[in-house]
């Protein structure tokens, strides 16, 4: 009996061991960013990397003159708005395709579906002919609509699958109360999925963070975004590593603080229905 759980030990070390080793290996590129981010420009491109040297937050002041908020700025109203549309669209409708569903609701989840199967790029041209006709090129509000329409048919089936472990019990005690459509949505359904829509809205914020493509070609002075802001680091003199690591920094960090706080409601959100 001894052997047998020093044997469970071992392999449950053994397990432990190899995770923490993965973790570094996956987290260290992000480690790596930070410490270079303190350092002068001369110490981020030696060759072996210097492992000590005198701390400076010189880089994050040169990114700031740089011209760093107003992307910044840029980047937060796009992914915020976009991100309550989604909302404000995509719980409506995984309601109407999960708890009311009608004659033609897998065509429409279908439909959701086949939009993400087209490559953006085949799509970039149209596009900027229609932004430049309606007036939108270089303007935020294109990439409100875009981001929007990105991240609609996903939130859609990720929101489906969460009302779906809905009790249908709970809905019909609600229904017999009197409550209506509006009131059973909010009152009753929403606190039960909200884990599954706090999971959901962080997805976006990312996607929406972090696009790039349609950025770049439908943005110039006005309306650039903080990956824009990142591609201008790349000169033909070479890459400013330790400015260029500050700079990611700074554009991390607001996705990485809303993902620490929103954290215990991602897995939970991310978990629904694993269990039954």
């Amino acid at each position: 009996m001894s052997t047998l759980t020093t044997k469970r030990r071992y392999g449950a070390g053994s397990l432990t061991a190899v995770t923490w080793v993965l973790a570094i290996l996956f987290v260290f590129p992000l480690i790596w960013m930070v410490i270079t981010a303190f350092k002068q420009e001369a110490d981020a491109s030696t060759d072996p990397p210097k492992v000590i040297f005198s701390p400076t937050l010189d880089q994050f002041a040169g990114v700031i003159d740089r011209g760093f908020l107003p992307y910044l700025a840029n980047s937060a109203f796009v992914t915020v708005i976009s991100t309550l549309l989604v909302l404000l669209l995509g719980v409506p409708a995984a309601y109407a395709l999960s708890l009311a569903p009608v004659k033609g609701t897998s065509n429409a989840l279908g439909f959701f579906l086949s939009t993400k199967m087209l490559p953006i790029v085949a799509a970039i041209i149209p596009l900027y002919v229609i932004s430049q006709n309606v007036q939108l090129l270089d303007n935020v509000w294109a990439l409100v609509i875009l981001y929007t329409s990105m991240n609609l048919p996903l939130a859609i089936w990720m929101m489906r699958s969460f009302f779906l472990e809905v009790p249908n019990e709970m809905i019909e005690a609600g229904r017999i109360d009197g409550a209506k459509l509006p009131t059973l949505l909010y009152r009753v359904i929403m606190p039960v999925v909200a884990p599954g829509i706090a999971a959901t809205a962080l997805i976006c914020v990312i996607f929406s963070w972090t696009e790039f493509f349609y950025a770049v070609n439908l943005t110039a002075a006005r309306a650039g975004t903080v990956p824009v802001f990142l591609v201008g680091f790349i000169t033909s003199e070479g890459l400013y590593w330790a400015q260029l690591s500050a700079a990611a920094l700074l554009a991390s960090l607001p996705v990485m603080i809303v993902g620490w706080i929103a954290q215990n409601h991602l897995v939970r959100g991310l978990s629904m229905g694993a269990v039954k």
